[in-house]
């Protein structure tokens, strides 16, 4: 006599097709299932642990600056692929495949905007994009932002979400990058500008390593990972176990690296109070 059968319940078996794909997304930090629509609607924050999900550069631009101030700046800039690198597949191919996937032509947007009455330049980076990483594209777009910001006295905020570094892809192209952004934010302090910079999770390796961290006041969302390498990489150069919740916002907050932890409900308004003690 048989005790349990192969076949399934019709719950069992309806289930698959009953609950569409695309409806539900797992939080990563505490695994709570959740909603998307509610998701969107708790501006992409879990409600469960407050962890802050990515957003795209178009999200932060509504989130960040009042309704249809923002003018985009450099769209026709897109990148080439100087070294014809081919490993895994070609990188214009990839480029392509990335432009379709997300609708830019880069990592990066840039333009002028109105947050809370005070024009402002901004730049967002966009994980979607090749992880964000940093190519000759996302480089010479914050370098002209910066470079405007001068010549208009505007404040300066840039929102940095990158988990890819400098794009290999194109190699010293994009390593130098690092150098063209910094030595544009020289220029920017030597002239008395304010520069905001907003970091969100993750931002890691050479956007780390040059602009994200030479603003005059730095601020992250809660928990975002922040870094040069990856705490699995560290832990496995050198064999040690890192400290609880290293390269997290309150880590680096506690060890003076950061200025401030913003959740994004309060970003705008932080950003529009910290605006208001600049120069006009």
């Amino acid at each position: 006599m048989k005790l349990f059968s192969r076949r399934q319940s019709a719950v069992a078996r309806r289930s698959k097709r009953d609950f569409p794909a695309g409806l539900w997304t797992k939080c990563e930090s505490c695994g709570q299932l959740i909603y998307n629509k509610a998701l969107e609607e708790n501006l992409r924050v879990c409600p469960k642990c407050e962890f802050h999900f990515s957003l795209t550069a178009p999200q932060r631009i509504q989130l960040l600056l009042d309704e249809g101030t923002f003018e985009p700046w450099d769209e026709d800039l897109a990148p080439l692929d100087p070294l014809q690198f081919s490993v895994p597949k070609p990188y214009a191919e990839k480029v392509r495949e990335e432009q379709q996937a997300c609708g830019m032509s880069d990592a990066c947007l840039t333009g002028k905007g109105v947050l809370e009455g005070r024009e402002v330049v901004l730049g967002v980076t966009d994980s979607r994009f090749m992880m964000g990483s940093m190519g000759s594209v996302v480089g010479e777009r914050l370098t002209r932002a910066i470079e405007r910001a001068i010549e208009r006295r505007l404040p300066l905020i840039i929102v940095s979400g990158s988990g890819g570094g400098a794009r290999m892809q194109e190699g010293l192209l994009s390593l130098m990058q690092m150098a063209k952004t910094a030595s544009a934010l020289m220029r920017l302090d030597e002239h008395g500008g304010f520069f905001l910079s907003v970091l969100t999770h993750p931002t890691m390796a050479g956007v780390l390593a040059s602009f994200a961290t030479l603003g005059d006041i730095i601020i992250a969302e809660p928990r975002a990972l922040i870094g040069f390498t990856g705490p699995r990489v560290i832990e496995q150069t050198i064999r040690q176990k890192l400290p609880e919740g290293f390269q997290r916002s309150e880590f680096l907050l506690e060890h003076g690296l950061i200025d401030l932890i913003t959740h994004r409900r309060e970003l705008k308004q932080t950003l529009a109070r910290l605006l208001r003690h600049s120069r006009p």
